[in-house]
């Protein structure tokens, strides 16, 4: 169940950072120009490089602590990874052709950042928990899924910029975001 909320939150936070709603709104505004569109398009293709990054969720069997532990280990660092490569591959978009862009997307690069490092920090818990103990590493993985949302918020701040909001309604690479879907839920087996 927590694994599929760790999925959910994230894909949740990359559609936050590349607008919203259901239908692209048709705007004329020539804030929303090509360039504008251009950068928000480069924007959500750096912030959906989450999705691309390969993430599987361990098989939870309370029967093997030592394999749960170890696959476990290798989830946290995949999701570490996957959040790590946005926050480079954010930083790497480019300037802005909106005034407060750059300072927006530096938020947000920011933001996968410390979602990494959080993941990174949960993998060298479970590294360090005893296996035989069936709660250890797993309450330090599931005590970081569990703060996701707390790092949403900064991700919504590109909403804010009307231009950008705009943009990212029009951008091929926002639009394809919002219909990613996240993957199936992992149950536990016992």
């Amino acid at each position: 169940m927590w694994i599929r909320l760790a999925v959910v939150a994230a894909s949740a936070m990359l559609a936050a950072g590349c607008g919203s709603g259901d239908d692209p709104a048709p705007t004329t505004s020539s804030s929303s120009s090509g360039d504008t569109v251009a950068y928000m398009d480069k924007v959500c293709s750096a912030a959906s490089s989450f999705v691309s990054v390969s993430k599987t969720p361990p098989k939870l069997d309370a029967n093997d602590p030592v394999k749960l532990k170890a696959d476990m280990s290798t989830y946290m660092g995949q999701l570490a990874d996957a959040f790590n490569q946005t926050a480079q591959k954010l930083g790497e978009v480019g300037p802005s052709p909106v005034a407060g862009g750059d300072e927006q997307v530096t938020k947000m690069a920011a933001t996968f950042s410390d979602i990494g490092k959080s993941f990174s920090d949960a993998k060298a818990a479970v590294e360090a928990a005893d296996a035989n103990d069936p709660v250890g590493g797993l309450q330090a993985a599931g005590e970081v899924i569990g703060r996701l949302d707390q790092f949403a918020e900064p991700l919504k701040q590109l909403e804010a910029t009307p231009e950008l909001k705009e943009a990212a309604e029009r951008a091929p690479a926002c639009q394809k975001l919002r219909t990613s879907r996240p993957s199936e839920p992992v149950t536990p087996t016992s």
